[in-house]
């Protein structure tokens, strides 16, 4: 192996790993919010609305800023892993920065079994600011569950191998999507492949 290939599957590696640290510390706080409300599962725990959402940042996080918009807490131009510049999102929502450097936009987004939309930039304002290298989107299912976009209301989490591969080839790479690229890593167990 070359010096700059180790380069960058040492950089993948972070990165997942940052992303899975994230990943725990929602999948965490899910939990500890179901079983403080004693519900089973997240719409019965309370989230019936952005508010909701917001405050329930506020009180399982440490929250070290936050956003009215994503303004502030995220860069302000991401690119695709193509080079494509994208912005296939709604920027006008409360964000957050957290204590472990993660800046997170939360967005309720009740449909079917889905109730968050998450993004997450794994490192803030730091670069490389690409979809699926350090901006991902997480989605959270009423089961408390996440993995990436449900590809159809019906869906519920945990998604199958093909619906994951299905947003990945459609929606990671291609296009302005920010979708797929989750579901990629979790189906490779925790690794950046691509």
């Amino acid at each position: 192996m070359t010096v700059p290939s180790l380069m960058q599957n040492h950089q993948r590696k972070t990165y997942v790993t940052q992303l899975h640290k994230v990943y725990n510390e929602f999948s965490q706080a899910f939990i500890r919010f179901q079983t403080d409300k004693n519900a089973l599962n997240l719409k019965e725990a309370g989230f019936s609305s952005q508010d909701d959402v917001n405050s329930f940042i506020k009180s399982y996080f440490k929250v070290v800023k936050e956003c009215d918009s994503m303004d502030d807490c995220f860069a302000e131009e991401y690119r695709k892993i193509n080079g494509n510049v994208t912005s296939n999102w709604v920027a006008g929502i409360k964000s957050f920065v957290l204590a472990n450097g993660a800046s997170i936009r939360p967005a309720y987004s009740y449909e079917g079994n889905k109730i968050l939309n998450i993004a997450v930039d794994i490192n803030g304002l730091k670069g490389p600011n690409i979809v699926g290298r350090d901006l991902f989107w997480l989605y959270v299912y009423t089961n408390g569950l996440i993995d990436d976009a449900p590809p159809d209301a019906a869906a519920n989490a945990p998604l199958t191998k093909e619906q994951r591969d299905e947003a990945y080839n459609s929606k990671c790479l291609p296009g302005t999507s920010s979708d797929g690229c989750f579901g990629k890593i979790l189906n490779d167990n925790w690794e950046m492949t691509y």
